[in-house]
């Protein structure tokens, strides 16, 4: 059966953050070196989906400083159209992430006043839609004033259309978690998919269920919720229909971008069948299943190797064989 032909680029809006990790090769006594990486949630997305294939466009406030200029050809070389971006005076966002044991990273912020937060009615105005399908935002940039409601407005705006993706990506560290319960019921009505992790869920929702989340933001509005799981995998809900799916097995180096790349993965597929630029009317679970697959296992080969790296769409592979994955960069 032939899918239906609608346009399929994705426009990402959010922000970009250098991740900073330690570098005890380069440390000494006394002194304490630092390895930064282009990072940020939507850029991540941003850059999966690109790499996979998908015309994808990213809007941003790029600051002038170094870590702009790192941003900018991170996201150039990966294929991603920066039309609609702005250089802007105030300085990037720094996070210093801290690696356990297992990969997982916690992170501590140097974001006051950073370029990412500064959004203003005009500049997104002067952003067009131009041909896209869906527009992809959510994290901090959604969050942080005084951006953050212009942006809601923006979507509000964008999502007669074009279909609407939201990450919400809690930050507590730099945004009390009250602000995130607060602003979300208005996420809902404005989203037709809503992707977040169990950790998000386990702040936003305190002792529900996955299940129990999904029929509450259902009923504020969002069609499709999609729950990653870490290593159990995902749990997707449309209109109250769900599916679980796993993670294929991987050796994780670690976890930095794994939920954006899954993002990507699930907005590439969803866009090749058709589904992206309403309100997912024909979405199947079917689809849904296939989609949260695919996006599984972007989101594993990501783990797989330093960083927000995400793969290549002719670089992944599922060694002969097997179920482990193996990355190919």
């Amino acid at each position: 059966m032939a899918r239906p032909q609608a346009p399929n680029s994705v426009t990402v809006l959010g922000e970009c953050v250098a991740d900073a990790f330690t570098d005890p090769g380069q440390s000494g006594s006394g002194e304490l070196a630092l390895r930064a990486l282009p990072g940020g949630g939507p850029a991540n997305t941003a850059v999966a989906l690109a790499r996979l294939g998908t015309p994808t466009r990213f809007l941003g406030r790029f600051s002038s400083d170094v870590f702009g200029t790192l941003f900018r050809a991170r996201l150039s070389d990966s294929g991603v159209d920066l039309t609609g971006s702005v250089t802007a005076p105030e300085p990037s966002t720094l996070a210093v992430a801290d690696l356990d044991e297992t990969g997982q990273a916690t992170y501590t912020f140097y974001a006051d006043s950073a370029a990412d937060w500064q959004w203003t009615d005009e500049e997104l105005a002067a952003t067009g839609l131009d041909d896209a399908a869906c527009l992809h935002t959510g994290s901090l940039a959604l969050i942080r004033q005084p951006g953050g409601s212009r942006i809601e407005d923006h979507l509000a705006h964008a999502r007669e259309h074009v279909t609407v993706s939201i990450d919400p990506n809690v930050r507590p560290l730099l945004v009390p978690t009250s602000a995130y319960r607060e602003r979300l019921p208005r996420w809902c009505a404005l989203a037709d998919i809503l992707r977040l992790s169990e950790d998000d869920l386990a702040l936003l929702l305190p002792g529900a269920s996955p299940e129990e989340a999904c029929d509450t933001w259902h009923a504020a509005g969002v069609r499709l919720v999609v729950i990653t799981l870490g290593g159990r995998g995902a749990l997707a809900s449309l209109d109250g229909t769900r599916v679980t799916v796993p993670a294929p097995a991987v050796d994780v180096v670690d976890t930095i971008g794994a939920g954006d790349s899954f993002t990507a993965g699930l907005l590439h597929r969803l866009a090749a069948f058709g589904h992206l630029g309403g309100r997912l009317d024909v979405l199947t679970l079917e689809d849904v299943t296939n989609a949260c697959m695919f996006a599984a296992r972007v989101a594993a080969l990501t783990c797989s190797v330093t960083g927000a790296n995400p793969p290549r769409a002719d670089k992944t592979a599922l060694e002969s064989g097997g179920d482990r994955l193996t990355p190919h960069f």
